[in-house]
């Protein structure tokens, strides 16, 4: 799958307008701004997690950076409150949910 994948042309996008399109597992949804790849790919997204909902556990072969923007991202590693910037390096494994729901970028 290709979304604004032409890195060399300018791209802008009103994420509001994007529908939320579900994720392979129950309760997390996404929009995504730029995608190369399939389920596992180089994206850009804006993931919401209903509350209760989690992803298998998962490893990022080339690292992975998100921030919170709403809600209390958690994963094995501890809870993120809205704010949190997590960078996770290449090779990094975890298991992502929320218990009260949340949405990352």
């Amino acid at each position: 799958m290709k979304i604004a994948a032409d890195f060399t042309q300018r791209v802008v996008v009103h994420s509001e307008q994007l529908d939320w399109i579900p994720s392979p597992m129950a309760g997390v949804d996404r929009r995504p701004l730029d995608r190369v790849g399939a389920e596992v790919a180089r994206a850009t997204s804006i993931v919401r997690y209903a509350p209760g909902s989690e992803f298998s556990p998962h490893v990022h072969t080339g690292g992975e950076e998100f921030i919170v923007l709403e809600g209390v991202f958690q994963d094995e590693h501890g809870d993120f409150p809205q704010g949190s910037y997590i960078r996770n390096p290449p090779q990094s494994k975890h298991k992502p949910g929320s218990q009260n729901g949340c949405v990352i970028l």
